[in-house]
């Protein structure tokens, strides 16, 4: 075979073998067709948006992260009746989390857990049962170096929020007249309560701009500033209150008490210039009610006044025109019987005045007194006084004390009502009583709060009645009295003691007393009227002579020279008595 030939054969196997590649012009075109229309749609897409859409994109934007937001509004102050502090309300951060964005795991939540002071567990349980929600709090009103740590965390989801929260600088001394408020500083005891929408402000509005973490980021508009609230200026004296409740305090733990009151009052107002219990609590701690230590017992608990009474008896039966302060009572042989009762005193005074009725505080002369005026003039007499009768200050669970009708009367009560028994009233409506006879037979409404005009008083007793009625209460604080350890040095005092059988399951107690003493001075002109009242002294002395006169004395000397009030008896014998009150 020639060499040709195979050439031509090669050739032929060689073309066979050949496959023919397709053309991929077209498809490139095509792409590059897709890609270039494309191109020029999303350029023309950002042009439109960055310069024709950029007003409505931007309003969208903002519709869909604009908030409206409260600002906390600052709660009114309240002060006493000079101006110093009793309630302040002062900004604060509280801790609050987005559970939408704050994420569940451990490396998370066991530092900030641990920051706040709670468990691990504690906080993923809060986080899960609000996990459809967009803010929780952690924790309310906490301390600046609190908000401090926690957000040195710098963890997604977790921001500080801004309120107030309430402060009270003279912690459990004002505790029961002020109160306190909640967590969302609303009132809840005292004057804060009665008067939470005076003192509440208006929380103001603002829209602002959050992003993705729900942070304000910006502010965009003041809807309505918020208006804070408005101060309170109240009638007490902090200077007075610091002074009865330190003697209350002393008093109550010397003589192991259950609990005490005091209370003083401008004779010439009406104004609660202090008003003191004990036990206490502090507002600004735990708010632990146990043993009804919220309560403000000088204005919600009653008890029986007893011989505290006396004084009123006996003006109103000066009043009645048939008795004067010389009119003789026979109290022979020192007892007699009222029906099946038997009305004692604790010895035989014989026959007496009516000043030495009082004076010696003697049951059976006061009780022949009294059933010698008709039972209607009598309980008009005492319901004049303010017994049974609220004195409607506003204050929270005020009692109104108790005063039986005079027809529902049997002639057993018609006697025991003359020395404190039958009757109840609170440690203010004693006060309230005991101020008529200071203030001349004007009986003053009762006020809580600063009065800047002078009260406008009813007369409910003769002015010759109240001064008489004083002149023979000044007889009880001298050395033959039952309280000379009531006196005070340069100063006439004119007061009563009682002392009260305590009422049990079973009758009137043999062993539980409540020892009372309510007084006036200086008694010439009386600026100042307080009653004391210890419940159950358990430390062997009872008598209100013993127990709560030595917390008038104190309290008022005190005060006397806190008010710069003038003495009215700088004799001799006025500082012996009182240097003599003092030792008993």
């Amino acid at each position: 075979m020639s060499g040709k030939k195979r050439q031509k054969r090669a050739e032929k196997a060689l073309k066979k073998e050949k496959v023919a590649l397709p053309s991929y012009r077209a498809r490139r075109w095509t792409l590059l067709a897709l890609m270039g229309v494309a191109s020029v749609a999303l350029v023309w897409r950002a042009v439109d948006q960055q310069i024709f859409e950029t007003d409505f994109l931007q309003t969208e934007g903002e519709r869909r992260h604009l908030r409206v937001v409260e600002m906390s509004a600052h709660r009114g102050m309240i002060n006493d009746r000079y101006g110093e502090p009793l309630a302040i309300s002062t900004p604060v951060d509280s801790i609050w989390a987005n559970p939408r964005v704050l994420s569940p795991d451990r490396r998370v939540l066991v530092p900030l857990a641990k920051a706040l002071g709670k468990e691990t567990n504690e906080l993923r349980r809060l986080l899960a049962q609000r996990s459809n929600r967009s803010f929780v709090y952690l924790q309310r009103r906490v301390n600046p170096d609190l908000a401090e740590k926690v957000m040195a965390l710098d963890i997604d989801g977790v921001e500080l929020q801004r309120e107030f929260r309430r402060y009270y600088p003279a912690g459990e001394v004002f505790s029961h007249v002020v109160g306190f408020t909640n967590v969302d500083d609303q009132g809840q005891e005292g004057l804060e309560l009665a008067f939470d929408q005076w003192l509440q402000g208006t929380p103001g509005k603002k829209r602002v701009i959050r992003d993705g973490r729900a942070r304000a980021v910006k502010d965009v508009e003041s809807i309505r500033k918020p208006l804070p609230g408005k101060e309170l200026h109240l009638s007490l004296d902090r200077r007075l209150q610091f002074l009865a409740y330190r003697e209350l305090k002393g008093a109550v733990k010397h003589h192991k008490a259950k609990s005490g009151s005091a209370v003083i009052l401008d004779a010439r107002t009406g104004e609660v210039l202090a008003m003191v219990n004990q036990p206490s609590y502090n507002p600004n701690g735990s708010k632990d009610a146990r043993g009804g230590r919220f309560r403000n017992r000088a204005l919600t608990d009653v008890f029986e006044p007893g011989s505290t009474m006396k004084p009123f008896t006996v003006a109103a039966a000066l009043e009645s025109g048939r008795y004067r302060p010389s009119t003789a009572i026979d109290t022979t042989p020192g007892f007699y019987k009222v029906g099946r009762h038997q009305i004692k005193d604790i010895r035989n005074y014989g026959k007496i005045d009516v000043s030495t009725v009082i004076r010696k505080s003697s049951n059976v002369g006061a009780s022949k007194l009294a059933l010698d005026l008709p039972r209607e003039e009598l309980w008009s007499y005492f319901f004049k006084m303010g017994f049974g009768d609220p004195t409607n200050t506003g204050f929270p669970g005020e009692a109104g004390g108790q005063l039986t009708p005079h027809v529902q009367w049997s002639k057993i009560d018609h006697a025991t009502l003359s020395f404190g028994y039958g009757l109840s009233v609170t440690p203010l409506q004693l006060a309230r009583a005991y101020a008529v006879l200071a203030a001349d037979g004007i009986k003053f409404p009762i006020s809580l709060l600063r009065l800047d005009e002078e009260p406008r008083g009813e007369r409910v007793m003769r002015a010759e009645v109240a001064k008489n009625v004083r002149q023979m209460l000044k007889a009880v604080v001298s050395a033959e009295g039952t309280a000379p350890a009531a006196a005070v040095p340069g100063y006439q005092v004119a007061g009563k003691t009682g002392t009260v059988k305590k009422i049990t399951s079973g009758g009137y107690s043999e062993d539980k007393y409540l020892a009372v003493f309510a007084g006036m001075a200086p008694a010439s002109d009386p600026r100042l009227v307080m009653v004391v009242m210890i419940d159950e002294p358990r430390a062997g002395k009872y008598y209100g002579g013993q127990v709560a006169a030595p917390v008038f004395s104190k309290v008022m000397a005190g005060a006397l020279r806190l008010l710069n009030v003038a003495p009215d008896d700088l004799s001799a014998d006025s500082v012996r008595l009182a240097g003599l009150g003092a030792e008993q």
